[in-house]
């Protein structure tokens, strides 16, 4: 079996742009909520929590529970996307940049703006990257490998979040307003971004 998924041929130049941009921009937005302070992504939960208490940076374990991520990939028989293996290093990279560059407000306020402002940043990112048709994330490949075997979309993500988010939390990430925000509104939002920045050839190739 080939391990790794066609690249797109149209418009490659634009393409490039957008996963890179789109990592950027994820790396960057998953960082400013982190500093936010007001709860996490299930996700991120975990890799603060893995950081809190074995030590590292949480972009760094970020990076690590992608690769443990795409190595379930394998007895699932899923393919990789150059954007899959982008997305495993450079989001990690672009959270331990900002969490060192950005310092963590301490007004209420400034850590309510940010969040917001991170969260609708996450969006328009995950919009790019996708669009970018260079395959999925690692995560969301290993839902839609799991459901692939006759299971619900929905079930499958939210088992594995809710799992993520416990063991996240017994580790001593951190789960508040912020978390619930992004549960509620990431789903709606990149529902909107998602088929607004996909190139328009990828848009007939889906149909």
């Amino acid at each position: 079996m080939r391990l790794l998924l066609p690249l797109p041929k149209d418009r490659p130049a634009r393409r490039w742009s957008m996963l890179l941009g789109g990592l950027a921009l994820y790396g960057l937005s998953s960082g400013l909520i982190i500093q936010a302070g007001l709860g996490v992504d299930p996700w991120d939960v975990l890799h603060q929590g893995l950081a809190r208490t074995l030590g590292g940076q949480v972009g760094t374990w970020a990076i690590l529970a992608s690769v443990a991520v795409l190595l379930l990939w394998l007895p699932l028989r899923a393919r990789y996307g150059v954007g899959t293996l982008a997305n495993a290093v450079l989001i990690g990279l672009g959270i331990n940049a900002t969490m060192w560059l950005v310092p963590a407000p301490h007004n209420l306020a400034l850590k309510a703006l940010m969040l917001v402002v991170a969260i609708l940043l996450n969006a328009f990112a995950t919009g790019l990257y996708i669009g970018a048709g260079f395959g999925p994330g690692p995560r969301d490949g290993l839902t839609t490998a799991i459901a692939a075997r006759g299971h619900s979309i929905r079930l499958v993500r939210t088992v594995i979040e809710v799992t993520v988010l416990a063991v996240g939390w017994l580790l001593g990430g951190s789960v508040g307003i912020g978390t619930v925000l992004y549960a509620i509104s990431i789903g709606p939002l990149t529902h909107i971004t998602i088929p607004r920045l996909r190139p328009r050839e990828a848009v007939a190739e889906a149909r």
